[in-house]
C-alpha cells in the first residue's frame, strides 16, 4: 500500500531514486522517500535496514552515491550538517547531544549564541529567551528547573524536551528524532511523545525513528518501513491499525516480505 495523499507541492522533503554505497557495499538501493508539510513520519525497520544512512544523507553527514534530493520544491545538495541546519533541518539524537555539565541557557544557544552589536555574547538575552522557552513552549513550570540548572540534573525526557525545544526555537521545519525514547521509562517516554505532538501543533514536520512501534504509532501520521536498503512499505495510519503494523513488521522479519 502506497501513500497517495502527498502531492509534490505538499512535500517538504523528497528523495528520488537514492543509492548509497560504502566501497562495494550498497546500503541504500533506489530509495524514494517523502515528508509532507506538517507531517510526522515513523521510519521503521530492523538494524541494518538503512535508517541511519538515510538520515545521514538528509543531514549532510554523507552524500548519496546517486539520486536527487528536493527540499521545499527545490533540488538541493546538502554538503554538511551546517548546511542542513541553515535550510531548516535539525536532528535530536538518542544521546540527546547536550552538554550535561553546562547550564540550560548555554545548551540552548550552543554554537548559535546571541551577540550584541560589538560581537560579544549577550548572556542576559540568552537567559531571558531560555526562560521564555521553558515556560511558554516546553511547559517547564517547576521552580526546580531554571535557566541556570545544569542539564545533568534533568531527567531523560526533560533533556529530550530541551533538544526538541531548541530545534523549534531555531525555526526548523523538519526535525529528525533518532530513537528519542531509547532507555527512558514509560513516564519519561510520555513526556517525549507530548513534545513530538507539539512539533505537529506548531505546523512543523518530523521523522521519528524507533524500533518500538508502540511508541511511534500514537504520534505518527504515516509509516515508512525500510528493509535491507529498500522501502518495503509506506502506510497512512488511517489505513492501518497498530496491530496490523506490528503483524506486518513481524512477517517482514520472518520472510523478507510484508504480505
Amino acid at each position: 500500500m502506497t501513500n497517495k495523499s502527498i502531492h509534490k507541492n505538499d512535500s517538504l522533503l523528497e528523495m528520488k531514486n537514492i543509492y548509497k554505497s560504502f566501497g562495494k557495499v550498497e546500503v541504500l538501493k533506489g530509495i524514494n522517500f517523502k515528508i509532507g508539510k506538517n507531517e510526522i513520519v515513523g521510519l521503521c525497520g530492523d538494524n541494518g535496514a538503512g535508517k541511519s544512512t538515510l538520515i545521514k544523507l538528509i543531514t549532510g553527514v554523507h552524500k548519496p552515491t546517486s539520486g536527487d534530493i528536493y527540499y521545499k520544491g527545490q533540488k538541493i545538495t546538502i554538503h554538511s550538517v551546517k548546511k542542513s541546519r541553515e535550510i531548516g533541518i535539525e536532528t535530536v539524537y538518542q544521546e540527546r547531544a547536550l552538554a550535561d555539565l553546562q547550564a540550560l541557557w548555554r545548551n540552548m544557544f550552543a554554537g548559535r549564541e546571541i551577540t550584541n552589536k560589538f560581537g560579544f555574547m549577550n548572556v542576559k538575552k540568552q537567559k531571558e529567551e531560555t526562560e521564555r522557552l521553558l515556560k511558554e513552549h516546553m511547559g517547564f513550570t517547576s521552580k526546580a528547573i531554571t535557566v541556570n540548572s545544569r542539564v545533568l540534573s534533568l531527567s531523560g525526557g526533560e533533556k529530550q524536551g530541551i533538544a526538541i525545544g531548541r530545534a523549534l526555537y531555531f525555526n526548523a521545519d523538519l526535525i529528525i528524532l533518532d530513537e528519542p525514547t531509547m532507555g527512558l521509562s514509560l513516564s519519561e517516554t510520555k513526556k517525549v511523545l507530548d513534545f513530538v505532538k507539539d512539533i505537529k501543533e506548531k505546523g512543523k514536520s518530523a521523522i521519528f525513528i524507533s524500533h518500538n512501534i508502540f511508541f511511534v504509532y500514537p504520534v505518527a501520521d504515516r509509516f515508512v518501513i525500510l528493509d535491507r536498503g529498500k522501502v518495503a512499505g509506506d502506510f497512512l495510519k488511517k489505513n492501518l491499525s497498530q496491530d496490523n503494523l506490528v503483524e506486518k513488521m513481524v512477517h517482514l522479519a520472518k520472510t523478507g516480505k510484508l504480505e
